[in-house]
């Protein structure tokens, strides 16, 4: 297990509702009900459950339109993280430390490269100048589940879809795609296509696996000051 982020003084509160995708109404232990950025746009299947208990971080830049950002909810016994938008900062950091071998070896990292054929930016681009080899690394986040096997998508993701093809299009002797599964609760040991939500995506997802994109499902533990890896999740078919 390694610690990948760490919390600052995140408030505790009560969700009251969420609306418009971006928008959470969450109220405090002091009674105040604020409201909070809910960065998760999709339909957040199983974790969106009035009256959960929730962690939420404040910010105090004046620029932004919300001081509030919805970052857990408390479901299952466990804190399941709902920032959409803290895996990708949370797996740069992990390339940095060099904290998932199934990468390496690179030792240059870019992010939100333009690459493929239908004007995609992947997340992560690895080089390994010795070689001349490079990786591009797409991630995903999860949070959907049946039981220990977490799922992706929960809907029709025609932008995954795409993601998917671009991974595959780009692949050559020198160059080698992976796509990383954030899997942002820490109850789930199996991973697998959603294929009830997205057919196509999971057709297109096991083609991906034949033609040689490295599917990797990371598990993370969500607690209230930190964020830990867990390691891979089996990936099932």
């Amino acid at each position: 297990m390694s610690l990948v982020h760490t919390y600052s003084d995140l408030l505790t509160g009560r969700l009251v509702s969420r609306y418009k995708r971006f928008f959470a109404d969450i109220e405090l232990e002091n009674g105040e009900v604020i409201t909070a950025h809910c960065a998760n746009t999709g339909p957040m299947t199983g974790v969106c459950k009035i009256g959960s208990p929730v962690l939420v971080s404040h910010h105090s830049n004046p620029k932004r339109k919300l001081a509030y950002s919805w970052e857990a909810i408390y479901l299952d016994n466990q804190w399941i993280g709902i920032n959409t938008s803290l895996p990708n900062r949370v797996v740069g950091h992990m390339l940095d430390r060099h904290l998932l071998p199934e990468l390496e070896p690179y030792n240059e990292i870019k992010a939100e490269v333009v690459y493929g054929n239908e004007k995609s930016r992947i997340d992560f681009l690895l080089t390994d100048s010795a070689n001349a080899k490079r990786t591009y690394v797409e991630v995903k986040n999860t949070t959907w589940c049946k039981g220990s096997l977490a799922l992706f998508p929960d809907t029709v993701t025609t932008r995954g879809q795409k993601h998917l093809r671009e991974l595959m299009s780009v692949i050559t002797e020198d160059t080698s795609t992976a796509l990383i599964f954030f899997v942002n609760r820490g109850d789930c040991d199996r991973f697998a296509a959603g294929a009830e939500a997205d057919p196509e995506y999971a057709r297109l997802f096991n083609e991906a696996i034949a033609k040689g994109v490295k599917v990797l499902p990371c598990r993370f533990a969500i607690e209230p000051t930190k964020i830990t890896y867990l390691g891979l999740a089996s990936l099932e078919n």
